[in-house]
């Protein structure tokens, strides 16, 4: 009797994996934030709030009170497109950062602007097709748009943000070679992890070349009213309401646990963007959602954000004045004018990947610049200062800066 075949000795579960699952890599970003865990060292790696500003106790009082007062519309599954108040509320916050016609219906409540990357690319994406981003450009939203299987490209930037005629060069060589830009991601304000913002001279430009060329832009907005001045930069969407989908966050300006972010979508795109995030999420998590409603209605939560501004400011000024004194001759940096980060840029023979390992055994921890591009930026780092006191600051640049000039000498 013929034995039926044998299972193939070969088979690994592995083989199961989707194409696209190729694209899924570690970040490095990650990495870097476990690796600050330990103890004794200085971590200037990590973009976190500083959350002990928070009047933490009152919160306390406020979840319970939403729990003991409306625990049944709290704990239950939600409308997948968030709440209306939190989504008019959310409307008020924009027209704080410069946003005035923002309407409800076209607010989309995402788990943090991170989930909102990952549905505009699976939305507006096929296989194949271009999404421009700035180079240094957001690690998290690299990995969620080469997911889908898109060519993630870098757009020319300097010191004050996208170069409109290099844009307007990439797209029409791009548009030459047969390929098809569906997206130019940006984040304009307060760049992660570049610090550098688009200088206003330069905004209405990049959003009539996109227009021209019939490229969706993604804003994504994080750190917008963090600006140390007071006086906010006005959004791309605030100059343009058909071509951009804003993406906000109560990552940096309130808490990043509760994982709640936004998406102000152009109205006829609204309903496709919608689906697909429910289609995710199902519906953000209704608790933390009436918990920041909660925060927004009765706390002074403009007060917070100007809190933030003199803290984040002195700490900025701090990480400069450590960096002007124990960085040695070939280190360059950003002077960021708002939000969490300072870019560093030496010699080009110097890959900071491995100097990692070095920081650590020197005290100190750092992101690799490498981390944040589609291009070349081994020679760059990311500092952060937002979370970190400012004798730690000053500490940390003084451990980083012979590891720094070691390699430079090299």
């Amino acid at each position: 009797m013929q034995q039926p075949d044998s299972p193939r000795e070969t088979y690994s579960p592995t083989e199961l994996f989707s194409k696209r699952a190729a694209n899924i890599k570690q970040s490095a970003v990650r990495d870097v934030f476990e690796i600050s865990m330990q103890p004794g060292l200085i971590s200037l790696a990590g973009g976190n709030p500083y959350l002990q500003s928070l009047p933490l106790a009152e919160l306390g009082q406020s979840a319970a009170q939403v729990i003991a007062e409306q625990g049944l519309e709290a704990l239950q599954y939600g409308g997948g497109q968030g709440t209306r108040e939190l989504r008019e509320q959310i409307c008020q916050v924009m027209a704080a950062e410069g946003i005035t016609d923002a309407d409800p219906d076209n607010v989309v409540i995402t788990a943090g602007s991170q989930s909102a990357q990952d549905v505009a690319a699976k939305v507006f994406c096929d296989p194949g097709d271009v999404v421009l981003v700035e180079d240094p450009t957001y690690v998290g939203a690299l990995n969620a748009f080469e997911v889908y299987q898109v060519e993630v490209l870098p757009a020319v930037v300097d010191g004050e943000g996208l170069v409109p005629e290099a844009l307007r060069q990439r797209l029409a060589e791009l548009r030459e070679a047969g390929k098809k830009v569906k997206l130019l991601y940006t984040i304009p304000t307060f760049n992660n992890p570049s610090g550098v913002t688009l200088a206003e001279t330069r905004r209405q430009q990049i959003i009539d070349i996109c227009r021209e060329e019939h490229v969706l832009i993604l804003e994504d907005n994080p750190y917008g009213l963090l600006k140390f001045d007071g006086h906010p930069e006005a959004p791309l969407r605030a100059r343009d309401a058909e071509n951009v989908i804003y993406l906000g966050s109560f990552s940096k300006i309130f808490a990043p646990g509760l994982r709640i972010g936004w998406a102000l979508v152009p109205a006829e795109l609204k309903q496709r963007f919608y689906l697909a995030s429910e289609a995710v999420t199902l519906c953000p998590p209704s608790f933390n959602q009436m918990l920041i409603s909660a925060y927004l209605r009765d706390y002074d939560w403009m007060g917070q954000i100007r809190r933030y501004r003199e803290l984040y400011s002195e700490r900025c000024e701090t990480m400069i004045e450590a960096l002007e004194e124990h960085m040695p001759a070939g280190v360059e940096w950003t002077r960021p004018a708002g939000g969490f980060f300072v870019w560093l840029t030496l010699p080009e023979h110097v890959d900071t990947y491995p100097l990692l390992q070095e920081g650590i055994a020197a005290g100190v921890v750092f992101v690799p610049g490498a981390a944040f591009t589609t291009a070349s930026h081994s020679n760059s780092l990311r500092l952060a200062f937002s979370a970190v006191s400012s004798e730690n600051i000053r500490e940390g640049v003084k451990r980083l800066a012979p590891v720094l000039a070691k390699a430079i000498a090299a």
